[in-house]
């Protein structure tokens, strides 16, 4: 299923009907933190089904790709994580894309690299990122795929500089490992399959 350009890739069309936004921050200083995890997810599904984002639209860096036969739009928001729901609620609402078809991947420091937690809906759970989508849109009924990056080393540890600190080598590569996961779970929610989804890879 999951083949490079050659096998994967066919160039899109007709309407766009998914949004699938990976949270974190732009700019080198942020790259490979924690809170870039959902960047790193989209990054991942760019190299493995061979489209790119690249283009600079409602505050985010965007590229479309066809997903189990539908159109699907990515994006890096551009704006920071605390105001990620600028750059998705002006996207949905341009393309007239649902909520329940605005799939989010975030990072989650309550669950250890390499674990996904898949939700159909639900709170933000103290992530920032989420809490504007959710404020800025009126709904927290869009899917979420957090992806794991790790908990603080103790109570006291500052909240803000974890999130903006970069993995360990062996978490990165139990991040990595989570990866494909998380593009297949995209795959499986793009298919109306998000409870085999959740049941597979929470």
């Amino acid at each position: 299923m999951f083949g490079r350009k050659s096998t994967f890739y066919t160039p899109p069309s007709g309407p766009l009907e998914y949004l699938v936004a990976g949270l974190g921050n732009p700019g080198k200083e942020y790259e490979n933190t924690r809170h870039n995890a959902g960047f790193m997810a989209v990054d991942y599904m760019v190299k493995e089904w061979g489209f790119s984002v690249d283009r600079l639209k409602f505050k985010a860096l965007c590229g479309d790709c066809m997903v189990a036969g539908k159109r699907v739009l990515f994006m890096k928001p551009s704006t920071f994580m605390n105001l990620s729901g600028q750059a998705v609620t002006e996207a949905a609402a341009f393309y007239k894309i649902p909520w329940e078809r605005v799939i989010v991947l975030s990072d989650e420091i309550a669950l250890e690299p390499g674990k996904l937690r898949i939700r159909r809906k639900g709170s933000d759970g103290g992530h920032n990122g989420l809490k504007n989508i959710i404020y800025l849109s009126g709904s927290d009924n869009f899917p979420r795929i957090r992806i794991g990056v790790g908990q603080k080393p103790n109570p006291e540890y500052d909240l803000a500089a974890w999130v903006l600190s970069r993995f360990k080598p062996e978490e990165l590569q139990a991040l990595q490992q989570a990866l494909p996961n998380a593009a297949k779970a995209v795959e499986l929610i793009v298919q109306g399959e998000i409870d085999q989804a959740m049941n597979r890879f929470n």
